[in-house]
């Protein structure tokens, strides 16, 4: 029986934090928060939309384009979140487009009290 290793994913601008298994994309993962405007169309690179900076943790990446990611951007922990894959927990600030619908802070819900009439 082979048991699939996950690691903890935090968002850095909410507090947030799912579950990603070694073998997934950080980007593949952030869809189980189930907000809309998680790009899951391109998940090659191409787009740049997924980008992130790690501020803690490490991970695997694969290939990204320099177009999206600079080696500077690289060096500094700046990484596509369709191209990586997690070692360990991670620590992650949204830099890509999709931050505005990522990092969204649902607005809580008032309820007015029972009215004493």
């Amino acid at each position: 029986m082979t048991s699939t290793i996950t690691y903890t994913i935090t968002l850095e601008e909410t507090g947030e934090t799912y579950r990603c298994a070694e073998s997934r994309s950080v980007l593949e993962g952030m869809e189980t928060l189930g907000k809309k405007g998680i790009p899951v169309g391109c998940r090659n690179g191409g787009c740049g939309v997924c980008k992130v900076h790690v501020i803690e943790g490490q991970y695997t990446r694969r290939v990204m384009s320099r177009a999206h990611v600079s080696v500077a951007e690289e060096a500094a922990g700046c990484a596509l979140a369709c191209r990586i894959r997690p070692t360990s927990d991670l620590r992650v600030a949204v830099l890509g487009s999709m931050k505005k619908n990522v990092c969204r802070h649902l607005e809580p819900t008032y309820v007015h009290p029972p009215s004493s009439t």
